[in-house]
């Protein structure tokens, strides 16, 4: 722990987070203040003078980092979970965290919202209402499913609870095999073995050199015939081309928040096919973040106001 400081200059990308931060309980804290930068140009204060906190923009971060470049700054608190393209793009000598408590009830809504939209065939029904038809069918249920949660971080353990009620046979997976109090939690390395038996595959992997084209041809083909896979991860987890081939030969069905290239580019065959159903990387984009990132912003404040070391630091360049 360090002497704490009386002053703190942060800065945020616009007024939208500023509002949210003002609306917090007790509001800004005393001896804080707050500047809007983007990091689109130079920063807003006189050469040499430290930003305590730098919040980049929420969206295009990564393009935006190299403005930081010979700029004292004490904490770069990013508005993302993921940060797999900030360590090629943060200058020498930063502290990065991430945003980890902000989006993770968001995506694992989005995450449910997806299976049980794919499961229960509200995409046929939305189709034929849009052509005027009433077209009852009888689709899969969610209940007494066997599904298979790829990725035990803070995102995957929201997916579980919310899992919970829906009376699933739920499979654990994550880098490393271990017991917790709800039982195993598998290892990657047994996937060959876990996912013939999945019925629906939720993957939620953090994007690394490990997992990249983690979902290929070998992992799909494992998968039985009519099996639901669901990548609200990241797009490069999976493999496209590996991917389409499942889906055009109508053996599985997707559900895809994520894609490779992002955004998927118009008329995408993906698009066209009836057993995929694409949301526009949208998991975090609920009325829960801004709020949510002004607390996780409040509670930086307050720990360096007393000196203590910040929650969530991911990365140091």
């Amino acid at each position: 722990m360090t002497d704490a400081r009386r002053h703190l200059l942060v800065t945020l990308p616009g007024a939208t987070l500023r509002r949210e931060l003002e609306r917090t309980p007790g509001g800004v804290p005393d001896g804080v203040e707050l500047r809007e930068w983007g990091l689109a140009g130079p920063p807003p204060v006189e050469p040499g003078t430290r930003i305590d906190l730098v919040v980049p923009p929420y969206m295009g971060a990564a393009d935006r980092l190299g403005a930081l470049d010979g700029v004292d700054v004490g904490l770069v608190q990013s508005q993302s979970i993921g940060y797999d393209d900030v360590p090629g793009a943060l200058p020498p000598g930063h502290v990065f965290a991430n945003a980890a408590s902000v989006h993770e009830t968001s995506t694992a809504e989005l995450a449910l919202a997806l299976v049980l939209a794919a499961q229960r065939g509200i995409p046929d029904f939305v189709r034929a209402a849009s052509e005027g038809r009433w077209a009852p069918a009888r689709h899969e249920s969610l209940a007494d499913r066997r599904v298979l949660l790829l990725g035990y971080g803070g995102v995957g353990r929201a997916i579980e609870e919310r899992l919970a009620p829906f009376e699933v046979e739920l499979t654990r997976v994550a880098s490393r095999a271990r017991d917790d109090e709800s039982g195993r939690i598998h290892g990657i390395d047994e996937l060959p073995q876990l996912l013939p038996a999945a019925e629906v595959v939720i993957v939620a992997v953090p994007l690394n050199d490990a997992t990249t084209g983690l979902v290929d041809r070998e992992f799909l083909a494992a998968v039985p015939d009519g099996a639901l896979v669901v990548n609200i991860a990241r797009g490069r987890v999976a493999d496209t081309d590996a991917v389409l081939a499942e889906a055009r030969a109508g053996r599985l069905r997707f559900a895809l928040d994520v894609t490779d290239p992002e955004p998927l580019p118009q008329g995408h065959p993906l698009f066209a096919l009836p057993n995929v159903l694409i949301s526009p990387h949208v998991g975090g984009a609920s009325t829960a973040m801004m709020p949510r990132m002004a607390r996780l912003l409040r509670r930086q404040i307050e720990r360096m106001l007393r000196g203590e070391a910040p929650l969530n630091v991911v990365l140091r360049t």
